[in-house]
């Protein structure tokens, strides 16, 4: 039997030390436009409007989520709109998406582009202020000092509320830090990829940061519902994501077969306890989990009550004591730290 998820609110967490504060699980809206294959767009207003009334007040969207359509912020905005006040919108620059042949692998975040971006994302949301705004991936070409300026020349016009950075090391994390705070970090983190554990995690909670994990089941694999790469269609990410591939996937998919085992002793689904194993980890940490199943949502958000020992968090870590098997992207990919 999976908990469920009931009227009480959901516990709440501070990100950085500036005064934010949202729910202890987000949802990602990545999902909703694009990586997993066709969505309908009523589903995901639909699934976001029904975690707002679970009680989840942070939801992440990005430019790049739209193709450069700002389809999915649109969809974002649409959903939130009657309760726009009470949530905490999330979303993110730094793609350069003007050559589709390089998408996800060429950046910009040249303070002019950062400013377009806002603004575009401003009109796609259909609000005044975004609360938190990330730069998605580190531009090697421009200073993260000149970065962090720029938002917060934007925060101080009350264009923004608060920086964020993503996928980022602890470099870059100090020196943007040192120009303006930086309320949250986000970066991959589960059971399944573990290494911001060394020297990320480290980092953000010295300087007071919050952590925003994103990915935190494993983009799916988590969830028990998967089938090797090449089951999945044209466009799904899991058809070239090296956990789905042969022999990755075998191993993985024993893991989360033990960790099931775990789960359903203790009365919860999985996805339940990977959630809680995540929010054990530090309460500066909010996982933002995907889906476009509101069944699916509810047993979410109700992982927020599970409870673990400290001997149950040691046992999930030891089955896979470091990580998944395969990276987690491919190398032309793979954000450098």
């Amino acid at each position: 039997m999976t908990q469920t998820a009931d009227s009480r609110r959901l516990p709440r967490r501070r990100l950085g030390s500036q005064g934010l504060e949202v729910s202890a699980l987000g949802l990602g809206t990545m999902g909703m436009t694009m990586a997993y294959g066709p969505g309908d767009p009523a589903d995901g207003i639909a699934t976001i409007r029904r975690a707002y009334d679970l009680g989840v007040t942070l939801f992440d969207t990005a430019e790049v989520y739209g193709m450069g359509s700002g389809s999915n912020e649109q969809l974002l905005g649409k959903a939130v709109r009657a309760f726009r006040d009470d949530v905490v919108i999330a979303t993110k620059f730094g793609y350069d998406l003007t050559d589709p042949d390089r998408f996800g692998m060429a950046f910009d975040s040249r303070p002019e582009h950062i400013r377009e971006v806002t603004d575009a994302s401003l009109r796609h949301l259909d609000t005044d202020h975004i609360d938190l705004l990330y730069q998605h991936r580190v531009d090697p070409d421009v200073p993260i000092e000149d970065v962090a300026g720029t938002v917060g020349e934007l925060i101080a016009e009350g264009k923004v509320r608060y920086f964020g950075l993503s996928e980022a090391g602890p470099d870059v994390i100090r020196r943007a830090h040192a120009v303006h705070p930086v309320s949250a970090l986000q970066t991959e983190y589960s059971v399944f990829e573990r290494a911001v554990e060394s020297q990320v995690l480290p980092t953000v909670r010295e300087l007071g940061i919050g952590f925003v994990a994103y990915s935190p089941l494993g983009r799916g694999f988590l969830t028990g519902a998967v089938r090797p790469a090449a089951e999945y269609p044209d466009g799904d990410m899991r058809t070239w994501d090296e956990r789905w591939q042969p022999g990755n996937y075998e191993r993985n998919l024993a893991a989360v077969r033990e960790l099931t085992a775990i789960a359903a002793a203790k009365g919860i689904a999985v996805t339940q306890l990977a959630l809680a194993w995540l929010l054990a980890q530090g309460e500066e940490i909010v996982p933002i989990p995907g889906t476009r199943s509101p069944h699916r949502l509810a047993e979410n958000v109700a992982a927020a009550s599970v409870a673990l020992s400290p001997a149950e968090v040691d046992r999930i870590r030891a089955v896979l004591p470091h990580g998944a098997a395969g990276s987690r992207y491919p190398a032309a990919r793979m954000p450098v730290w």
